[in-house]
This record gives C-alpha cells, sequence and structure tokens, in this order.
C-alpha cells in the first residue's frame, strides 16, 4: 500500500520531468491529463500509486522529493536529431543518454547538422527557466563558413538583419581563422530561435560548413568529451 501524502497534481508531473508547473496547470486546464481515468481539474491532488496519464499516455510518476534532480552536458554529434522519436528513423540524442526515474528534458535543441554541447534535466522547473526568454543565456558557437565573408557581411551580422521571425543580431562576433578556403568564427547571441545562427549567415550570403555549440551559459564544452557521450554535472551551476 503507497502511504505517500498526496500532492499537487503539477507538482507531481513537474518531478516527473514532463515540464515546468506553469506548463502541466495549462495541460490540466486543456483537458489533457486524467487521474485514475477522470479528467483532472486544478487543485487535484495525486500520489504516484494513482492513475495519471498525459494525452492519453501513461506516466510514471515519483514524489516531489524523491524525484532525483539532475543536469547533464551531452556531446551531440552530427547525424543525431533532439526529438525522441523520429518518424524518419533517424537516431535521437535520447538513446544516448543515461536511464532515469524521471524523464531528461532537452534544455533547447540543435538541428540535426549541428554538433555540440547539448544540456538535459530532469528538473522541469529548471528547464523552463533556462529556456525562457527573459533568461537571455548567452549560447556560443564555433562556424565555418564556405569562403570569405566581406567585412560588410560581418558587420550587419554584428548590427542587425532581418528573419522571417523578426530582427537577429550577435552580441559578438569574432573571427578565428579567414584563411581560403573556408573561415572560421566564434559567435555569441542571447535567444535559441530555430536554426537562428544558419538563417543569420544566410541572411548575409554565407554558407555555414560546420557548426558547433561550444557553451550554455557558465557551461562549456569539455575537450576531453567525445561526440556521442555525456557526463553529470552539478544543477547548481545554474543556481539564481
Amino acid at each position: 500500500m503507497d502511504t505517500t501524502e498526496p500532492q499537487r497534481l503539477q507538482k507531481l508531473l513537474a518531478a516527473a520531468g514532463l515540464g515546468s508547473r506553469r506548463a502541466v496547470e495549462e495541460w490540466i486546464r486543456a483537458g489533457r491529463v486524467t487521474v485514475n481515468g477522470r479528467v483532472a481539474e486544478l487543485g487535484l491532488r495525486a500520489t504516484p500509486a494513482d492513475e495519471v496519464r498525459v494525452d492519453g499516455e501513461l506516466v510514471t510518476l515519483l514524489s516531489a522529493e524523491a524525484a532525483p534532480r539532475r543536469l547533464l552536458l551531452y556531446n551531440k554529434p552530427v547525424g543525431e536529431v533532439t526529438t525522441r522519436n523520429d518518424p524518419q528513423g533517424r537516431p535521437t540524442v535520447f538513446t544516448s543518454l543515461p536511464p532515469t526515474p524521471g524523464r531528461w528534458i532537452s534544455i533547447g535543441r540543435l538541428d540535426i547538422g549541428t554538433s555540440g554541447l547539448l544540456l538535459f534535466t530532469t528538473d522541469g522547473e529548471l528547464a523552463h527557466r533556462l529556456m525562457h526568454p527573459s533568461s537571455e543565456i548567452e549560447r556560443e558557437y564555433r562556424v565555418t563558413v564556405r569562403g570569405t565573408p566581406p567585412p560588410a557581411a560581418l558587420e550587419r551580422l554584428r548590427s542587425g538583419v532581418m528573419l522571417h521571425d523578426g530582427p537577429a543580431r550577435f552580441d559578438e562576433l569574432t573571427p578565428e581563422n579567414t584563411g581560403a578556403p573556408d573561415a572560421s568564427f566564434r559567435v555569441i547571441l542571447r535567444e535559441g530561435r530555430n536554426r537562428e545562427v544558419r538563417r543569420m549567415w544566410e541572411a548575409v550570403g554565407c554558407e555555414i560548413t560546420r557548426l558547433s555549440r561550444i557553451r550554455y551559459g557558465p557551461v562549456e564544452l569539455p575537450k576531453d568529451l567525445p561526440a556521442g557521450q555525456w557526463r553529470d554535472i552539478p544543477i547548481e551551476v545554474f543556481a539564481r
């Protein structure tokens, strides 16, 4: 018999790594969550012994106190997608992660052609905070482009280019190697729109041949971590 004290449903689902409490509350309002076969309402309490489903899928729950709070970094190789299940059957980053009683949440994404640093956590609140636009966390990338971009193109990237979803600019753009046939740069920006780095370079007529994320906030990609490998890091690194 489970004697766990009932807890608010949104707290349990966040502890399971499904999302932030705010996101879970929206799911409950939308009627997407059921408990023991009945549509849940805000304020409902439950225990890990209850049958809880989100969009019809059974959820494994832990008490919020027992759920492990983990943060790990992963060196994503080119060719993997940042989704749990890919309709095209392509390799997914989640198959390389260690098992956990909770659920791994990807903090942002990298497209299939981009390698480098990805962060994962079992803490839904932390994931929500780190991905929210108001966090303005620096993302740093190493970019290699074909040929040598003209100075005017680099100036546009620093001052701002217009994309279909609004203006964008690099907070920092530092040349590393500008010799032929390719040129490489380090760039920093504080938002994570879909394929934003690629689209910015395309907007000034440059073709990216290699793109890798090397830093996310205070976390840098370790030089000794091989592609396809992960490493636990202290969750306190993102202390408020």
